[in-house]
């Protein structure tokens, strides 16, 4: 499964987007666009949503899935 700070910076570099392009798109700013890539673990959800939306997804509840099947 891969995280969310590994698919945005993943879907950034192949749109051949900047960190400032992707935070002008999104309306967030610079410094949160590194947090999310860096992988800080306290960020608003509602501008990682806004982050997301760029690429068709959000944030949301799912079924946690047991390393032991």
């Amino acid at each position: 499964m891969k995280t969310i700070k590994a698919f945005v910076k993943a879907k950034r570099k192949e749109l051949g987007l900047t960190q400032e392009d992707l935070a002008l798109n999104a309306g967030v700013g610079l410094n949160f666009v590194r947090d999310l890539e860096q992988g800080k673990k306290t960020l608003r959800l509602d501008k990682v949503n806004e982050v997301l939306a760029l690429f068709g997804k959000q944030v949301g509840v799912v079924n946690r899935i047991d390393e032991n099947g």
